[in-house]
């Protein structure tokens, strides 16, 4: 059997060649079949039987979902809704962000699709406006962070069908973290501008104002039609991602008309693509995580634990320690799906509750996201803004300290992330 030492060293060998992640799992996994003695014939059976769930089929629908918010128009409806409301405070535009991040966020489920979205529309309006370019991609790229908590996450979902979890109890999970957050960053923003005396926006006058936020109303029927379904009881999560995605094509089509009936095609087919290569990746982790189950790495890994005397808090703190590091080299649906396979079957026996284990792994990616050297939130600000990558990490690193900071509490305040879910669904056996 080979040691976990030779994997670790051949997945990211083959990764700094600039292989993608896909095309190493899936090498990796067949070696790792031949090496061990395991038939080979069986896998292309485990991969079709675990693909072939009703959860996984939510997953393009969010993603079509998101692509039809990002260039429909709704992200510049949210922007008006947010700065109708906040004008009159200093450094309004970037309290601005924060919100509207947070609200985007709550519909699309991307953090990155959020940064390019706001990214588009705040950054020259802040620019103009006077603000320090490396603030504004800081704010920006850190209130960007918040869609991968917040339901509906694609994060989330992935890690509810490798875990087994409840994707509704997830999507729950993450809701009180995610505007912990939010308010985290509200805070520091408001602070900042007024130690850094930042542009104060005028106040609209109540009339504008309330046209303002009835013309935002229809960008907010995605999120209710996905939270209220669920937890009404009136549709499954897939049902509810097919619901999202027409609503939001119909919302985009005809009331903001932000592309019209001719380019809905090409909107698709960039929305099939991102979830085509998403399933790649899936697919080949799949076959992954069942090699490990089979290897009995995960209760090696138990053994080790107990064995050692670790108490639950310092396994937390060096789970912390793990993902902060993989984060740097490795996107969130590869790290997921690396890491859970082997870490998943181990948390109950270790006194860890998966749902709330689920929150503190999306909060390490979003830390990872705009975290040097491969944080992709870094990249998609770049290349919007034309700033080299040194000064997008100068504006994002007080955000990335703050970040630090709401990670210790989610990690050892789990009532933060468990009280919710228990309050609607009841508690969970654990």
């Amino acid at each position: 059997m080979m040691g976990p030492l030779p994997v670790v060293a051949a997945f990211f060998g083959l990764l700094s060649f600039g292989m993608p992640i896909f095309l190493v799992l899936g090498i990796l996994t067949a070696a790792l079949y031949i090496l061990s003695g395991e038939p080979l014939i069986g896998v292309p059976q485990v991969i079709i039987d675990q693909l072939n769930t009703t959860t996984l089929m939510s997953l393009p629908l969010f993603v079509m979902a998101a692509a039809f918010m990002r260039q429909g128009g709704i992200a510049g409806a949210l922007v008006d809704l947010a700065t109708a409301w906040l004008g009159g405070i200093r450094g309004s535009l970037g309290l601005v962000t924060v919100v509207a991040c947070t609200l985007f966020a709550a519909i699309c489920g991307s953090s990155v699709a959020t940064a390019l979205a706001m990214g588009t529309i705040l950054l020259p309006a802040m620019l103009a406006r006077g603000y320090p370019r490396s603030f504004a991609l800081g704010v920006i790229g850190a209130s960007g962070t918040i869609g991968i908590v917040v339901p509906p996450s694609l994060a989330l979902i992935l890690y509810g069908i490798v875990t087994e979890q409840s994707v509704p109890r997830l999507f729950l999970a993450g809701l009180l973290p995610g505007l912990l957050q939010a308010a985290v960053f509200f805070a520091w923003v408001w602070y900042d501008a007024r130690r850094r005396r930042f542009p104060i926006e005028p106040a609209m006058p109540f009339a504008r104002r309330t046209r303002v936020s009835l013309r935002a109303l229809p960008a907010m029927v995605v999120p209710v039609v996905v939270l209220v379904g669920i937890y009404g009881g009136l549709v499954t999560v897939v049902e509810a991602a097919a619901l999202s995605a027409v609503s939001a094509l119909l919302i985009s089509l005809f009331y903001y008309r932000g592309f019209r009936l001719a380019d809905t095609l090409g909107v698709i087919a960039d929305a099939i693509r991102t979830a085509g290569a998403i399933m790649l990746i899936v697919a080949t982790a799949l076959a992954f995580g069942h090699w490990m189950t089979i290897s009995g790495i995960p209760a090696r890994l138990v053994q080790f634990t107990l064995d050692h005397g670790f108490a639950t808090w310092q396994f937390l703190l060096a789970m912390n320690l793990l993902l902060l590091v993989m984060g740097c080299f490795l996107e969130v649906i590869a790290t997921l799906l690396v890491v859970m396979p082997i870490l998943g079957p181990a948390l109950q026996p270790l006194g860890v509750d998966p749902v709330h284990f689920a929150i503190i792994f999306t909060h390490n990616m979003e830390i990872g996201l705009i975290h040097p050297p491969v944080g992709l939130n870094l990249f998609v600000l770049s290349t919007i803004s034309a700033a080299p990558i040194g000064e997008v990490v100068r504006g994002i690193f007080p955000f990335v300290i703050l970040l630090l900071g709401v990670l210790m509490i989610i990690t050892y305040v789990p009532a933060l992330t468990l009280w919710l879910p228990d309050l609607v669904l009841g508690a969970a056996t654990r």
